[in-house]
């Protein structure tokens, strides 16, 4: 897959949780999912990791682990939480906007890196795989689609 290609997938994939966050009425999007997080709360959490993926993307490239992989918590709870905390607005348009615009600047920064880069090793490691720029797009892609169908169920 080219670099075009998964920007284009991680696009439709915001589009589609934009899409839906936005069909939610006001009570739903705020109410909590399995007492865990509301859909505000996704939106949160994603916003901001599109922000951090360009970070940690730079580090990466620098051979460095990202921040975000040295004291993730289990299944990076530690950095949702404080994602939630930092993107606290409960206005849904507010937030939706704030994750179309950090999706478009991580969109920016994955069409300005080398094409070398994408899927090259650079002898980072976290829990014993291999990290690239690639594999941690395909993640985050794999999150919102994950997040898309939690928050379609509440239709």
């Amino acid at each position: 897959m080219t670099i075009d290609n998964q920007i284009k997938n991680l696009n439709n994939a915001v589009d589609e949780m934009s899409n839906a966050a936005l069909s939610l009425s006001k009570e739903i999007f705020l109410e909590k999912i399995d007492d865990s997080w509301s859909p505000r709360d996704i939106i949160a959490h994603l916003a901001g990791w599109n922000r951090y993926i360009i970070k940690g993307s730079r580090q990466l490239i620098n051979g460095e682990l990202p921040f975000y992989d040295i004291d993730p918590g289990e299944n990076y709870s530690n950095i949702n939480k404080a994602l939630i905390r930092e993107y606290s607005t409960v206005d849904k348009d507010e937030i939706v906007k704030t994750l179309n615009e950090s999706a478009k600047e991580l969109a920016q920064f994955l069409k300005s890196i080398e094409p070398d880069s994408w899927d090259k090793d650079y002898g980072v490691r976290h829990a014993g795989e291999i990290i690239t720029i690639r594999n941690t797009i395909d993640e985050l892609i794999e999150d919102y689609t994950h997040h898309t169908r939690q928050l379609g169920e509440l239709f």
